[in-house]
């Protein structure tokens, strides 16, 4: 059945060539009805017949749908690693992540011992305002019970979610309350945050965390920005871009202009075989005033935030830290298909200031999709000196520092792998951290009630006894733990622990505020912007 899907990859390609080509941006080229019977038409009606031969006379029942996507999905795999074919479904999902926003209840939940149980209502969303609390219970939802009965997450989630202002009735049970409270909601748009942490670090020095760059993200970032200089004197910034995949290059080089006073300097530039050179650059227009910045990378930072790193990095304007990035420098376009499917496809190359591509090469698929863990094993995340050379042609900055391309962004200042949290016993332990922290969540609520989050972070107790009752909660659930293993890695675990406490208590920020008290990266950041003298040198 081999030659099923690569006859159909053939013949699909040009279908969806000329689709590509009524949805560009360049003129219009269109085939006389006489053209287009005689080849590309020809062509369309051969797939055509092809789906109705195997149909009809084939051995066994096929799938149309999934012969032609099995088609698809081969082609575009033959094209380059980016070039994807999305699902209705998955379309949707996507365009939420960075649309910034999507239709539902507005809470984040786990489900424990087969019950939904709420985390945290977003802030100003439908269940906050009405009165639904982190440790609640859901038991209804509707006339339907969905506790006890093995409901799969995404089961729930579509249940949560529907059209703005429909109504929506959950049963709620309290901790030590026995009866149900039956509970109304109207639906709302339910903003997707982009920005995780935003937060004054140490005094003049502001900490910033984007988790990708959606619609919103350069409005949430001017936001915050302001709110730190207005109220605490904001001077420099740790701009962290960590395990950040991308996402809408408008959004990046928006921010990326607030670090410039001046107008008109690029910033980063596409061009494609079919698509000629745009160049984006700086407005002039800066909100706020920043002195120094540190932007921190590491092996998951991708495609945007390649380029505010490595746009930053060739115009010496601030100073990058921790590890060689992702490496990802294609530009991807979405194309939507009859039945609500996409596909995005790559249509040109990204390049930053000095000229360089941050594209690592994919003519070696295999090598391509295991990159990150031979880094991991070459020690490249551990060693600076395994960093690999990737381009024999130089690039300089503005100030003539050599900078490498073909291979994602080379930190300023590298920083290596806490190996400390590469513990198996950390993992073991940090995969049941959030559920344990659930189940004593009222203990720990009224333990640190009316602390501020700065308060609890100088009163948590965090001893053997806390660490000896994860341990044993670990092991019930069925983990395979070593308790002596695991008590050697108490600082770590403990910390994991304040963390998700932290963030059940004061919401979703108090997390990487406590997580950065110990973070190498956010450290050694700290310590490179109390320097003197500028902080983009080699």
């Amino acid at each position: 059945m081999v030659w099923i899907p690569l006859s159909l990859a053939l013949m699909l390609a040009t279908g969806i060539a000329i689709g590509m080509q009524l949805q560009s941006r360049g003129p219009a080229f269109l085939l006389s009805p006489e053209e287009a019977l005689s080849t590309e038409g020809a062509r369309h009606g051969k797939l055509e017949e092809l789906l109705r031969y195997i149909e009809a006379k084939y051995v066994d029942s096929v799938d149309r749908e999934e012969l032609i996507r099995t088609a698809i999905d081969h082609m575009l795999e033959n094209l380059d690693p980016h070039s994807t074919y999305l699902s209705a479904e998955r379309v949707i999902e996507e365009e939420e992540k960075l649309d910034g926003n999507f239709e539902g209840i507005g809470i984040e939940f786990m489900i424990l011992d087969d019950t939904i149980r709420v985390v945290l209502p977003v802030a100003n969303g439908p269940s906050a305002k009405a009165g639904i609390l982190a440790g609640d219970n859901i038991i209804t939802i509707g006339d339907s019970l969905v506790s006890g009965v093995n409901m799969e997450t995404e089961e729930i989630m579509r249940r949560f979610r529907g059209p703005k202002d429909s109504e929506i009735r959950v049963g709620v049970l309290r901790h030590g309350e026995k009866k149900l409270r039956q509970i109304s909601l109207l639906r709302d748009m339910i903003p997707v945050e982009s920005v995780d942490a935003a937060y004054m670090i140490e005094p003049g020095i502001g900490y910033i965390r984007i988790n990708r760059f959606s619609a919103t993200t350069a409005q949430e970032f001017n936001t915050h920005m302001k709110e730190m200089v207005g109220e605490q004197q904001l001077k420099d910034l740790i701009l962290d871009l960590r395990q950040n995949p991308g996402g809408y290059l408008r959004a990046a080089t928006e921010i990326l202009s607030q670090f410039f006073t001046e107008k008109d300097k690029l910033l980063v530039y596409t061009q494609g075989r079919t698509s000629q050179r745009q160049d984006y650059e700086t407005s002039g227009r800066v909100l706020v005033d920043i002195r120094n910045v540190v932007v921190l990378i590491d092996e998951g930072s991708a495609s945007a935030s390649e380029i505010l790193a490595g746009a930053i990095q060739d115009n010496d304007r601030g100073l990058i830290l921790g590890r060689r990035s992702y490496g990802k420098g294609l530009v991807q376009e979405q194309y939507q298909l009859s039945d609500g499917s996409a596909i995005r496809l790559t249509v040109a190359r990204y390049y930053i200031p000095s000229g360089r591509s941050i594209q690592k090469p994919y003519d070696d698929r295999v090598a391509y999709e295991h990159d990150l863990e031979d880094r991991l094993q070459n020690g490249e995340l551990f060693i600076k000196d395994s960093l690999p050379d990737t381009d024999t042609l130089p690039f300089y900055t503005l100030s003539g520092r050599k900078v490498y391309g073909g291979g994602g962004i080379y930190p300023d200042v590298f920083v290596p792998l806490d190996t400390t949290y590469q513990n198996q016993a950390v993992f073991q332990l940090q995969a049941q951290i959030p559920a344990f922290v659930f189940t004593r969540f009222h203990q720990f609520r009224e333990k640190y009630k009316g602390l501020s989050l700065d308060q609890f972070r100088r009163q948590f107790d965090g001893g053997d006894e806390l660490l000896d009752d994860l341990i044993r909660y670990a092991i019930q659930k069925g983990s395979e733990l070593d308790p002596e293993e695991a008590r050697k890695v108490k600082t770590q675990a403990l910390q994991l622990l304040k963390s998700r406490i932290a963030k059940q208590l004061y919401g979703n920020e108090s997390l990487y505020v406590v997580l950065n008290e110990r973070d190498r990266d956010v450290l050694k950041a700290l310590e490179e912007i109390k320097k003197p003298g500028p902080l983009a040198r080699q």
